[in-house]
């Protein structure tokens, strides 16, 4: 009996078995005369039989296979080597195979387990009763069984899912599990079964196949299912097709095609079905959905977006993702440090009942440059913009548009801490306009422009005071902005100036417009006060109110913008966060008059141990551009325990014409190897074709396997 192996040890005893099975076998590779590494606490050696046994923490190393047991013993004769007791075998891909006891070839490659474990890439888990490895590289499995479980049990403490086949085959060289009379089990019960199945092993990351089918649809469909089927044309692209059947229409045709290069990507998904759900009206309806990216340089780079739908309710009815309006362009960026430079072409598609497609403008180019300089000796900044646009319509009003601005800032910090900060700006702009509607009513077309130059001075003093475990914060601030009258000729077309929206963020702003078409003019104060304390605890609670005071009539917004009279509405901001768990912010604009709300946003969320609550509140009073809106969000979340979920949102149109818009409820399950949730969901809302919908749907979800759903 021999102690605890040394390397010369090994070396000697080993590589002697080694040597002299080469020369009784000179048909033995070379690969099989690579040394092997023992180390076991106790070996013995029987001359007369040729068994050499190893005892004792035993581990056994050859090429990249290692095998571990409690007793290994290997025989000269027939170069088999048996493996007793807690039996591990870790192969050069990764997995490990567990057994009670194994009898292998002398490389390690072929052989045959008892009470087999297998242990994957992903830490699913395959079993049986005996298992047959062929070749190091395939195993075969008997009476077999696979989860990818690990914490997720059910009842009698067996994994929640499993697939059980008579027979299972692990190819380790084309990466894939396949199964005889297999059946998949839920919770110890059957849920279906297959005298077939096959799916690539966990270290595949993409493989052409058929996915996981789903089944879905809407009352207003039909019954609907997808079977997807994935296609690895290479290893940088790929095309997913997932038609969709239905029970009552023509099947929809769709899928994506996804490629990368050395310097961009590709994404591109079409789609296309002949509809007869409306008899009165059948027709080919469809859409496509591309991104294309490409870096030119470390400076440079190029794309496009191009997203058509056939109709205005195509995408909303067939469960595409999309907005109100899809944007199609070509884009051309360059970035440094210090500037920024595009150019693009856009095409709009409307898709609201009241869009007309001749009067949405057709952008034809729009050149954006913008330049920030390094801070000078005094840490004053030079801003340059520049900025041309072309709109082209088949009806309407068209326009070119030039525009260049220069800004010069000098900040500074006083030594009694006062914070200023002095500027100037400079807007130059000219336009070409075609069939712009006057005031008037008269269409007239014709070059105009404006040179527009802003001085301003902001001051704010910021107070504060530190405690032990605390900060307070209180700032007054105050700037003057000194400009010309007028600035907005008629002739100058309002394409994007619209939609002003006067809240506490823009109160300062040299510009309340977020756009270039009209400028604000007149000289003007704005003044306020903001505060906060602070706690080292992460607790706060911050305040900002203030507005503005024109000094002249000049009226450049529209009628109820806050921004119409000489003294503005005011404007401020809540928020109150008293711990981790609550988190309360109110923004409001009142009438400087008789104080009346005319815009209230109050959110709040509030995470108090199970129980996660998230509620949004707007209104907003109407003005020229825009009806008046109330609305209200809610959603409830309560965790049950700790994998069941249940949920309820709603949203409502408080409106006197309104209503309820939408509400649901889900339960969901999530563990580690499967996602469970019950949907029930109904919209109130109709849109043409698009009618309102009343949908239950249940989804279930196993980890490494796909995905299951059905509709009620």
């Amino acid at each position: 009996m021999l102690g605890k192996n040394t390397f010369i040890f090994m070396f000697l005893i080993i590589n002697s078995f080694i040597l002299f099975t080469s020369i009784a076998n000179s048909e033995q590779t070379h690969n099989k005369n690579l040394p092997i590494l023992l180390t076991a606490d106790e070996l013995k050696f029987d001359d007369k039989l040729g068994v050499l046994t190893a005892q004792g923490n035993v581990e056994i190393s050859h090429k990249e296979r290692i095998l571990t047991a409690n007793k290994v013993s290997y025989n000269q004769a027939n170069n088999l080597v048996t493996a007793s007791g807690n039996v591990v075998l870790v192969e050069p891909t990764g997995e490990v195979l567990f057994s009670e006891y194994a009898v292998l070839t002398d490389d390690l490659r072929e052989g045959f387990l008892r009470g087999f474990k297998m242990l994957l890439e992903d830490d699913s888990r395959l079993a049986a009763v005996s298992a047959q490895i062929k070749g190091g590289n395939k195993t075969m499995l008997s009476k077999a069984i696979y989860s990818a479980c690990r914490s997720c049990l059910g009842f009698d403490i067996e994994p929640i899912w499993n697939i059980k086949a008579e027979k299972v085959i692990h190819d380790q060289i084309k990466r894939q599990v396949t199964y005889r009379n297999a059946r998949l089990e839920l919770l110890g019960l059957p849920i279906a079964f297959t005298p077939y199945l096959s799916h690539p092993d966990p270290g595949v990351k993409r493989r052409s196949g058929i996915l996981t089918p789903t089944f879905g649809g809407a009352a207003s469909l039909g019954s609907a299912f997808r079977l997807p089927y994935f296609w690895s044309i290479s290893g940088d692209k790929d095309l997913t097709f997932d038609p969709i059947i239905y029970a009552t229409n023509y099947p929809l045709v769709t899928g994506e095609y996804r490629q990368s290069f050395g310097n961009g990507e590709l994404r591109a998904r079409l789609s296309a079905i002949y509809d007869t759900t409306n008899k009165g009206k059948k027709r080919a309806r469809g859409h496509i959905d591309s991104t294309l990216k490409f870096a030119i340089d470390d400076k440079w780079r190029w794309g496009s977006d191009i997203n058509i739908a056939s109709d205005d309710t195509y995408l909303s009815r067939f469960g595409f993702p999309g907005k109100n309006t899809l944007k199609n362009r070509v884009l051309l960026e360059r970035f440094t440090q210090r500037s920024y430079l595009s150019s693009e072409s856009v095409y709009f598609q409307g898709l609201r009942d009241t869009d007309k497609q001749e009067e949405i403008p057709l952008v034809l180019p729009k050149i954006d440059y913008n330049y920030s300089s390094l801070p000078g000796k005094n840490n004053e900044r030079i801003n340059l913009n520049f900025n041309f646009q072309s709109l082209i319509r088949k009806e309407g009003t068209s326009s070119q548009r030039g525009s260049i601005s220069f800004g010069w800032l000098l900040p500074h910090i006083s030594s009694l801490g006062f914070v200023t900060t002095l500027g100037v700006n400079l807007q130059t702009d000219a336009y070409n306009v075609t069939n712009n509607l006057m005031p008037s009513g008269k269409l007239k077309s014709g070059a105009t422009g404006r040179i527009f130059p802003q001085a301003i001075a902001d001051w704010r003093y910021p107070l504060i005071k530190r405690n032990k475990a605390s900060g307070v914060l209180i700032e007054p601030m105050a700037s003057i902005i000194l400009a010309p009258n007028g600035s907005n000729p008629d002739l100058i077309p309002n394409e994007d100036s619209l939609a002003v929206e006067f809240d506490e963020s823009n109160l300062f702003s040299a510009t309340r417009f977020p756009g270039k078409d009209r400028v604000e003019s007149g000289s003007r104060i704005s003044y306020g006060l903001r505060g906060g304390y602070y706690s080292d605890n992460g607790s706060s609670s911050t305040f900002i109110i203030g507005q503005s005071y024109k000094f002249n009539e000049v009226n450049t917004f529209a009628e109820g913008s806050g921004l119409n009279e000489k003294e503005s509405d005011v404007v401020g901001r809540l928020t109150i966060k008293p711990n981790e768990l609550l988190d309360i912010s109110y923004k409001a604009r009142l009438d400087v008059g008789d104080f009346k709300v005319k815009r209230t946003e109050v959110s709040a969320s509030a995470n108090i141990k199970k129980l996660n609550t998230n509620i949004n509140y707007i209104f907003f009073d109407e003005i020229d551009e825009f009806p008046k809106r109330e609305e209200i969000h809610a959603s409830f979340s309560y965790d049950l325990t700790n994998q069941w979920t249940a949920q309820v949102d709603t949203r409502r149109d408080l409106s006197s014409e309104g209503g309820m818009r939408s509400w649901g409820t889900s339960l969901k399950y999530n563990c580690d190897c499967l996602d469970f949730s019950i949907d029930y969901r109904r919209t109130y809302t109709k849109d043409r074709d698009v009618p309102p919908e009343e949908s239950v749907f249940l989804r279930l979800v196993f980890k490494t396997l796909g995905e299951f759903g059905v509709p009620f």
